[in-house]
């Protein structure tokens, strides 16, 4: 059961929610891919992982770039001999690439919109697409897409994400529909503000920082922020056998944010 002995390709895991899952999938016996641009912290994740006694390695990859994927996904098979999980994972947001005042409407320029996009919702149907002629050969096979709580709800300077994250969770339904007959699930996930240098690097393009992240985490039923680890812990929840029932799924992570409409403080909770 579990997830033990199945081979994963988690791209973007050199930090963030990608690192966290590939240590939580070996450590549960799985044999992961970290694959990313950062080839410093990438072969540091693997290296880490093997020497807690996991089975990883490392494949440089802008998900961008279909030959790279092949390569990613070509590479992957003959280490493992297959591809069971694909986790598209890889993700940027605007604030990551230009300043506060440039991630709006007005101000922002649209080669960032794009490269959002491009990143957020076109890689992952990149990376489906090459995963492919290998998870049909897989015995348990799943794509797992990186959506959000912002493609289903607005927030400030977030355009372009929320709508490469809105695309990605209908993406993962229309694919669910397209592969059932492979017997390929794919499912996506929901997190709110996780501790991640993406969420920090957000949280800083703001004009008070501690503000701000209190703002972030002021609708959590939970009043923290999420651990890359526990979004992790879904990821593989979702790869695994015990998840066979749950197929063109968008499962929350996000301590309760949008289960109501309020603030922790009209409960008593600041």
């Amino acid at each position: 059961m579990g997830i033990e002995g199945l081979r994963f390709v988690i791209t973007g895991s050199a930090t963030g929610i990608g690192a966290a899952t590939a240590r939580v999938a070996a450590s549960k016996g799985a044999r992961v891919m970290v694959s990313d641009l950062n080839d410093e912290l990438g072969r540091a994740v693997a290296g880490e992982i093997n020497a807690a006694g996991g089975v990883a390695a490392y494949t440089h990859c802008d998900v961008t770039d279909p030959e790279q994927v092949e390569a990613l996904m070509a590479t992957t098979a003959e280490a493992y001999g297959g591809i069971d999980v694909l986790h598209n994972n890889a993700g940027i947001h605007e604030t990551g690439l230009a300043p506060a005042e440039q991630c709006g409407l007005e101000g922002m320029p649209l080669e960032v919109f794009k490269k959002v996009v491009e990143v957020n919702a076109v890689a992952p149907w990149i990376c489906s697409k090459a995963a492919l002629p290998y998870l049909k050969k897989s015995d348990w096979p799943s794509i797992i897409n990186a959506a959000s709580t912002g493609s289903q709800s607005a927030y400030p300077n977030n355009s372009a994400y929320g709508t490469s994250k809105g695309g990605i969770r209908l993406q993962t339904q229309n694919l669910a529909v397209d592969l059932a007959a492979y017997g390929i699930r794919v499912n996506c996930y929901g997190p709110t503000a996780i501790a991640t240098d993406m969420v920090t690097d957000f949280v800083k393009q703001s004009d008070d920082p501690a503000a701000f992240e209190k703002a972030l985490i002021s609708t959590s039923l939970i009043p923290r922020l999420g651990l890359p680890s526990e979004v992790g812990e879904l990821v593989c929840f979702l790869a695994g056998r015990e998840a066979g029932f749950i197929n063109g799924a968008y499962i929350l992570i996000d301590g309760g944010s949008l289960a109501w409409r309020g603030t922790v403080e009209q409960l008593g909770m600041e």
